[in-house]
């Protein structure tokens, strides 16, 4: 019985030793068979390794960004950006992008609207033939030939057309733009329907006012004679001629 006891407490004892002493046999095996199966590189170690100068621009190219990097909003995104703030507050709509559709429909017919008033504009100053630019001084007072200036009554700008005449010494020329003017003062004021067709006697019977009659009459007379019948004027004549036109003109201002 104390032979077995002896036995049993030596197995005990030993037990982990064994099983130690096995573990260790069977790694140095497992690191020997590795080690044959394995290729050791037995290259001599490569010293002073030379990089390329370009090899910090080679990686930085798009393969090579993994971070992406969001682009910054333009000031026309901004601003579009605000109004659709604005549009979706004011009208109510129920979504941001509802709202930026508005917009950008808002804006292209804007841009549509600007770009059909410009070619109006280009077009009126071709037919008008002026000599302004789109955006220079809108003037009624167009530049029209001689030859046009009974059709187009309401257009002259007399008091210019004059100025220009009597710098030039034309007393003829401003005898004639002196009775047109009257005339189309006579019609400013509706004493008279203006008609390019009608005659000097047709708007004479126009007239009602006896006293303006008589010097409508008068100033008739001397257009027919100093205009259509060539009548040269000295300074003496022509400043008689010239204060009977201005008081009329006077008196219809």
């Amino acid at each position: 019985m104390n032979k077995s006891l002896l036995l049993l407490f030596w197995l005990l004892f030993s037990l982990p030793n064994w099983a130690q002493e096995s573990l260790s046999v069977a790694e140095r095996d497992s690191l020997t068979l590795l080690e044959k199966k394995c290729k050791v590189d037995q290259a001599p170690m490569q010293e002073n390794i030379a990089f390329t100068p370009s090899l910090k621009s080679k990686y930085n190219s798009n393969e090579f960004q993994y971070e992406v990097k969001l682009a910054e909003k333009s000031a026309w995104e901004k601003f579009k950006e605000w109004l659709a703030y604005w549009f979706k507050k004011i009208f109510g709509l129920s979504d941001t992008k509802v709202s930026s559709n508005y917009v950008e429909i808002t804006l292209k017919v804007l841009a549509g609207l600007i770009v059909i008033y410009v070619v109006y504009l280009i077009v009126k100053v071709i037919l008008n033939k002026e000599g302004q630019w789109v955006f220079g001084k809108s003037t009624t007072k167009k530049i029209i030939h001689d030859d046009d200036i009974e059709k187009n009554l309401v257009h002259v700008d007399f008091e210019k057309l004059l100025k220009k005449t009597l710098k030039e010494n034309n007393h003829r020329l401003a005898i004639r733009y002196y009775y047109l003017w009257t005339l189309k003062k006579l019609s400013e004021r509706n004493i008279i329907d203006w008609h390019a067709d009608k005659t000097n006697t047709d708007y004479l019977y126009e007239i009602q006012s006896k006293e303006l009659k008589d010097n409508f009459q008068y100033l008739s007379y001397l257009y027919n004679y100093i205009w259509y019948g060539e009548f040269e004027m000295n300074d003496t004549t022509f400043k008689h001629a010239q204060k009977a036109f201005e008081n009329t003109l006077q008196s219809l201002r």
